[in-house]
């Protein structure tokens, strides 16, 4: 039997392909490549280019192959395009979402991963962030993740289809093959590592005054390799028969931003100029995860994610390809 990765060309969908085929499992890739890579799939691995709501091409791809699973990570992830263009993020995130599902019940698939986000939660009424906590995003982007969170439950009380919704916090880090390469890129840590190789003059550093040590906002990191993990025991969780839920992931310890910075400092031997700028609305000062559920749901417990490897990890990426997915480093990719 094999694994539908869906999203399996993007930064955390390519190391889950890579963890699950180190741990011998069959996986088949579908995406349309918008914002993933192709050479972040290895030659080797069935791979379908197309939108998850192509329900020929789904047809098509679930008659080809004995797919028992499914681990959804295709959608658009910008936050602050998504406030921009709602309708976007409705189409792709939510209207291709329930036409994969659809796909997947009529093959008889009846397992399905979700990649969520903390983004759910909007501003949280309590830090460390339970799964109990209310749910109220403050963002499209965060909607069409509840949206779905919704839908899939609703899909299991009515058709079986049993799932696990992963709710992400800050993912960061790099395997030796694969890392984050976003066009254009917004996150904080590849920011702060193409500073530190010359292509930023600076990192922002949006607001200074928030009520956290420093000022400066907190957030969760997690390695991309341990999210990959998660998704793998997701699986082995929903094989054995387990039920439906929902879980954090991440490591219940907090970063601020000027602290992202000066461990980035340290690990790259680089100044790393940083400059302040003006909040960005709605940003919560401090977003740490309780994760204690997925550790006892899954037996989940990141190990790479202390913040000091994240970056090591990242910044020895980046070096060795410091174009991300460009033409040399793809040859290099593929034939490793």
């Amino acid at each position: 039997m094999a694994i539908l990765v869906t999203g399996g060309a993007g930064y955390i969908g390519s190391v889950t392909v890579e963890r699950l085929r180190a741990s011998d499992e069959q996986v088949v890739v579908l995406d349309d490549l918008t914002r993933g890579h192709r050479a972040a799939i290895d030659k080797d691995v069935p791979f379908y280019h197309g939108r998850v709501g192509d329900r020929a091409l789904l047809a098509r791809l679930l008659t080809e192959h004995k797919i028992d699973a499914c681990v959804h990570f295709a959608a658009l992830a910008y936050v602050g395009e998504s406030v921009a263009e709602p309708k976007k993020y409705y189409e792709n995130n939510v209207e291709q979402g329930v036409a994969l599902f659809s796909s997947l019940l009529e093959a008889g698939v009846r397992h399905v991963v979700f990649s969520s986000t903390c983004a759910t939660y909007g501003v949280p009424q309590q830090v460390p962030i339970p799964e109990t906590c209310p749910q109220w995003p403050v963002n499209p982007y965060g909607w069409s993740k509840l949206f779905i969170e919704r839908i899939l439950a609703s899909y299991d009380g009515a058709y079986g289809l049993k799932f696990v919704a992963l709710r992400y916090f800050n993912a960061a880090g790099a395997t030796a093959k694969r890392g984050e390469h976003h066009e254009p890129e917004s996150h904080l840590v590849p920011n702060v590592l193409a500073a530190a190789l010359g292509e930023r003059k600076h990192v922002s550093v949006f607001g200074a005054e928030y009520p956290t040590l420093d000022g400066t906002a907190i957030r969760d990191y997690v390695h991309v390799v341990d999210l990959a993990d998660a998704h793998i025991l997701a699986l082995a969780h929903l094989r054995k028969g387990g039920g439906s839920d929902f879980l954090n992931l991440g490591t219940g310890e907090g970063y601020s931003v000027l602290q992202v910075i000066e461990c980035a400092r340290k690990v790259t031997a680089a100044p790393i100029p940083a400059r302040m700028e003006a909040p960005r609305p709605g940003d919560p000062p401090r977003l740490v995860a309780d994760s204690a559920k997925a550790q006892r749901v899954l037996g989940w417990k990141p190990t790479q994610s202390d913040l000091a490897s994240i970056l090591r990890s990242q910044w020895e990426w980046r070096k060795k390809f410091p174009h991300g997915y460009g033409p040399t480093e793809s040859v290099e990719l593929e034939e490793a």
